[in-house]
């Protein structure tokens, strides 16, 4: 392999089998030059790029960078590596070092973006979160900035792109709107605050999850217990008003009717995780 261009003391661009890719080589400057042998074992991390406008984005992201941060890239990838047991690809070295170079600057200013999706990333991504919450302790450490837990949002959803494609995670962020969206028409029908570590709480969710999937695909329960819906309508008649309001959400949303049946397992759900708080 050969050195085609020192782009810092510890980046450059080599030739590897007639394509270009990125070296992070500590001290690299100091040892070559262009037009010099370089071996596998003189390099600690090579980042290799599907196309040329992305490997001249981190080409000019890693000249620009300090040491410190590109170390610090490195170390949350591969943190995130070993901890989700999945190899990541050479992009998200890209995406972060764009999003970290750019949370330095705007922290030095006082600058934090807050984020409107922690709860719904907290709830249903919790080892992704993790992960962004390791990385904003890195860098409160690396940069002597306080950033905010928000921070922790933007870089696990990064690593959540190691699994979905993009398409996939704008739906699955849309997804997590409604379903926060619907638990609160619950809370508000009925003036409460839900016990997150509750069983019925947890099997509402599930429901909910299931329930907006088969919103997505258009396959919703039919109506093939009618004799159950009305029984049940009959028998908890605040949860039956609750499920109309999220059925005028979910019409308005996906342009959805919802079946008899699934009013019936809506209203059993409702009932089951808001009966306590009733009683009391």
């Amino acid at each position: 392999m050969k050195v085609k261009k020192i782009l810092n003391n510890n980046v450059a661009l080599i030739d590897k089998g007639g394509h270009d890719s990125v070296i992070y080589s500590p001290g690299i400057s100091f040892k070559k030059s262009v037009g010099q042998h370089i071996t596998e074992n003189e390099i600690k991390k090579t980042y290799v790029l599907d196309s040329k406008d992305r490997l001249e984005h981190f080409s000019y992201l890693l000249a620009h960078s300090s040491a410190e941060t590109v170390s610090l890239v490195n170390d949350l990838v591969e943190y995130g590596e070993s901890f989700l047991d999945k190899k990541a690809n050479d992009y998200l070295y890209l995406a972060l070092l764009d999003h970290i170079s750019f949370a330095q600057k705007r922290g030095l200013k006082g600058e934090f973006i807050r984020s409107p999706l922690t709860w719904e990333v907290r709830k249903f991504y919790p080892e992704f979160y993790k992960i962004g919450s390791y990385a904003v302790k890195k860098m409160r450490t690396c940069y002597s900035i306080d950033f905010p837990d928000d921070e922790a949002v933007s870089i696990a959803l990064h690593f959540v792109n190691i699994e979905e494609d993009k398409s996939h995670l704008s739906e699955n962020i849309d997804d997590m709107e409604v379903l926060k969206n619907i638990l609160n028409i619950i809370q508000f029908q009925y003036a409460m605050t839900f016990n997150e570590s509750s069983m019925n709480y947890m099997r509402l969710v599930t429901h909910l999850q299931y329930f907006i999937e088969r919103l997505r695909r258009d396959n919703l329960y039919g109506d093939d217990d009618a004799a159950l819906y009305e029984t049940v309508t009959k028998l908890y008649p605040k949860a039956y008003k609750t499920t109309e309001k999220i059925e005028n959400y979910v019409d308005k949303k996906f342009h959805k009717k919802l079946s008899k049946d699934e009013y019936t397992y809506l209203m059993i759900h409702i009932n089951r995780v808001t009966e306590r708080k009733d009683k009391k």
